[in-house]
């Protein structure tokens, strides 16, 4: 499951009032500190599991859904914040 807070729903309405609304993926990127959850424009693919929030077509591989669990999207004064629960 992923969900999507109103802060996070409100930049993304935000970002796309003059674009087309594109699938937003969740993905494990690699990093300095290790991997952590990240988020990126993308098309759904094979082995994927889509949800949908607040509006918008969230994606991730549906072996990462399975390995980290509940998902939630919120948004700081930092930027997006993807946790795993």
């Amino acid at each position: 499951m992923i969900t999507l807070s109103d802060s996070a729903k409100a930049q993304l309405d935000s970002y796309f009032a003059d674009k087309e609304k594109s699938a937003v993926r969740v993905f494990l990127a690699g990093g300095c500190c290790g991997p952590k959850l990240s988020l990126a424009l993308d098309e759904a693919r094979d082995g994927d599991e889509s949800v949908e929030a607040g509006g918008y077509t969230l994606i991730a591989e549906k072996s990462l859904l399975e390995a980290s669990g509940a998902i939630s999207i919120d948004m700081t004064e930092y930027g997006f914040s993807v946790d795993s629960e």
